[in-house]
């Protein structure tokens, strides 16, 4: 059997302003960096060989902290696109309460929590220099498009690495470990709406010899 290690970064500034983040690059709150400390304590006797996380510092942080705090700073970490948080689109930036006031609370659901539905798209703007080899920088994601990148990532590199017997960590974000997460269990598209990851909160997975799903738990 293989485990595989997930958490979703600690709070942010705007997680805890209640915006919708995405792409956006923000920091950890004071909260956000007690938790991810808190999932490195949690860790200690879990012995890592390699992590993952993503283009985004809250979740950069999130590894560090983690990784220090579990006395394992010495693993290689592995920083990707395809793991960032999904792009909001136009809603980036904007207050989810005063979102759900202008387009209402199901409309807000939906586009929050839906497989296939977009959010408003924003304009094209100029890419980031960290993103120019993209070939296509987003203006607005679902999760099915956040699926489309991570899941080819889990099979051509993250799977490889669990199958040589490495001890991997994802710290990453909600929706693209929503994405890894649906593709391990076959979660439905109808039914992934109703799974929510907490910030800061070691997720251990465990999978067989062919990496077919067992089982998903909190370590607390």
């Amino acid at each position: 059997m293989y485990e595989l290690i997930l958490v979703r970064h600690g709070q942010s500034e705007w997680n805890k302003l209640g915006l919708f983040t995405g792409w956006t690059d923000v920091s950890l709150s004071e909260q956000g960096i007690k938790e991810a400390k808190d999932a490195g304590t949690k860790l200690k006797n879990h012995k890592f060989s390699f992590a993952y996380t993503s283009m985004l510092k809250r979740a950069i942080h999130t590894c560090w902290l983690l990784l220090e705090n579990a006395d394992q700073m010495n693993i290689p970490v592995l920083k990707d696109w395809r793991l960032n948080e999904r792009h909001y689109g136009s809603l980036q930036g904007k207050n989810k309460e005063e979102m759900r006031e202008l387009h209402g609370k199901e409309q807000v659901h939906t586009w929050r929590r839906s497989f296939s539905t977009k959010p408003p798209q924003s304009e094209i703007q100029e890419v980031p220099t960290l993103y120019k080899g993209l070939n296509t920088y987003p203006t607005g994601e679902s999760l099915e498009n956040t699926c489309q990148r991570v899941i080819p990532f889990w099979e051509d590199e993250i799977s490889k690495k669990v199958l040589m017997g490495e001890s991997v960590l994802i710290a990453a974000h909600g929706n693209s470990l929503r994405a890894l997460i649906k593709h391990l269990e076959n979660i439905s598209n109808d039914d992934i709406n109703q799974l929510e990851i907490p910030t800061g909160r070691p997720i251990k997975i465990t999978l067989n010899k062919e990496l077919n799903f067992i089982s998903r738990e909190f370590i607390n």
